[in-house]
């Protein structure tokens, strides 16, 4: 009498149904999802380059901000803040930049402005001008005593 090792097979065939089943919806969902140009450039969306391209320029640079503010380079130059570009601070500026005369960039409040990088927090490196806000000025904006474009030339600011 022949045994048949495999008379019980159904539940196998079920099995690979099911795991090739998936595989064709994975396989479905994923041309439906992943973008056509995705791994054009590795692990990137190729046409993500047209598309930022595409976005209208917000930022001036440092260097056309440069080009008229000397005076503030020449004191920057000499202060901590030298590696700063000035759009970190003030913001985007290529309007400003384009038609100084009339756009005019809006006055900083450096009581809340300077606390974004010099807020105390034991994640920063120990040598990195760290305060608490409340305790140092209690609110007051920074530049009553410290001049933002060299912070240690100020009123009260020791060297």
């Amino acid at each position: 009498m022949k045994t048949n090792k495999f008379k019980d097979t159904e539940h196998l065939w079920r099995v690979v149904l099911v795991f090739a089943a998936g595989i064709i919806v994975f396989v479905l969902v994923r041309a439906v999802l992943v973008p056509r140009s995705f791994g054009e450039y590795g692990h990137y969306r190729g046409n993500a380059l047209t598309d930022i391209a595409a976005k209208p320029v917000v930022f001036a640079g440092h260097q056309a901000c440069e080009t008229c503010h000397s005076d503030i380079l020449a004191v920057k130059k000499d202060g901590k803040h030298v590696g700063v570009n000035c759009e970190a601070c003030h913001g985007a500026l290529v309007a400003h930049a384009g038609d100084p005369g009339t756009i005019q960039p809006p006055k900083l409040d450096t009581a809340v402005l300077c606390v974004r990088c010099h807020q105390a927090n034991a994640a920063k490196p120990k040598d990195f001008p760290q305060i608490d806000a409340q305790e140092h000025s209690s609110g007051l904006p920074c530049e009553t005593c410290h001049q933002p474009h060299s912070p240690l030339k100020g009123l009260g600011a020791k060297p």
